[in-house]
């Protein structure tokens, strides 16, 4: 008696398919490759990166990566509450030093995982490109900026759909140029940048450009309040077609003892805001800066988890001998 050919159904799709077939006729799914499902409800038909079942967007390949060149590590992670991680970083190479970009995407903005991915890309490719050229680490650093605003601001109707959305595609920026003796910073909205030395106290480098930060630098109120208020993280400056002032803060600053260069988004210093807290956390980020970044991720986590986190780390050590070297003290 002849064998018979059993039917089996495609597991996206529940129709028919046959044994000798490698692909769902039907769907085109790949019958031996694993099956997607939603990490919110195990929903299996996923359809332009959201789950038609609950509606989820779902993870991709950005939920954890991890950035390694010379002079500079970085993570960046999807946290634990969110679906997709909408940070993005970039590391650079450059002429006399290295940089590196952090930036968060607006949750309340459309496709925010692509205006951080395109702004991080773009601010650290003009780093390098400015620095090899000769030009000056804050006119650099402001230029790196404006391109990355334009970038940003030019995904409206990249889609397919020519109409502006209400919430634009939207990000903050910060970005940290070690060149030489000096670190120069820049940055729009509430990703931060830290002096972390070998020894005393260290800085915050950025001022938020937030709600909690207009209150706190208008005497309204201290610290702690701000930060209980529900507008605490209200941003106030932003890269996106609807920015009103896309005009980076800069600052240099001349260190006279080695330390480490640290920018973060705020799924880290959500907790761990204190310079001194996160020096003892990772103690040994100047010899290995990629471990400090995970270990920082893995403790951001571990406290709640509740936001996308990116984690830069850029060891600094003066090349003029401290006798030498101007300083300028790091300010908050």
């Amino acid at each position: 008696m002849a064998a018979t050919t059993e039917e089996r159904a495609c597991p996206i799709c529940d129709l028919p398919v046959y044994p000798d077939e490698d692909y769902c006729e039907a769907c085109g799914h790949r019958l031996d490759a694993p099956v997607p499902r939603c990490p919110g409800c195990g929903g299996t038909t996923i359809s332009d990166g959201y789950c038609e079942q609950c509606g989820l967007r779902q993870p991709d390949g950005t939920d954890h990566i991890e950035l390694e060149v010379t002079g500079a590590a970085g993570v960046s992670d999807r946290g634990l509450r969110h679906s997709r991680n909408e940070d993005a970083m970039a590391l650079a190479v450059t002429a006399d030093g290295v940089a590196g970009v952090v930036c968060d995407g607006v949750s309340s903005s459309t496709r925010p995982e692509d205006a951080s991915r395109v702004a991080a890309d773009t601010g650290a490719a003009a780093l390098a490109e400015l620095r090899a050229a000769g030009q000056d680490a804050e006119s650099a650093t402001r230029t790196a900026a404006a391109r990355a605003a334009e970038a940003v601001a030019a995904l409206v109707g990249g889609d397919g759909d020519d109409t502006q959305p209400t919430e634009p595609p939207s990000c903050t920026y910060v970005s940290a140029l070690v060149h030489g003796d000096a670190v120069t910073i820049g940055w729009i909205g509430d990703s931060r940048a830290y002096w972390l030395p070998a020894s005393g106290e260290g800085a915050q480098l950025t001022e938020d450009d937030s709600w909690a930060g207009q209150m706190v630098a208008s005497g309204a109120l201290t610290e702690e309040e701000a930060e209980r208020h529900p507008n605490a993280h209200v941003i106030t400056a932003w890269l996106g077609a609807d920015a009103i002032d896309a005009e980076p803060h800069v600052r240099t600053l001349t260190p006279d003892t080695p330390g480490v260069i640290l920018v973060c988004s705020d799924g880290l210093w959500n907790y761990y805001p204190e310079p001194a807290r996160l020096a003892e956390a990772a103690p040994a980020a100047a010899s290995e800066p990629l471990e400090a970044a995970r270990t920082l991720t893995r403790l951001a986590n571990e406290a709640g988890g509740r936001d996308n986190i990116t984690v830069v780390v850029i060891p600094f050590r003066p090349q003029t001998p401290p006798s030498a070297q101007p300083t300028q003290e790091p300010a908050r």
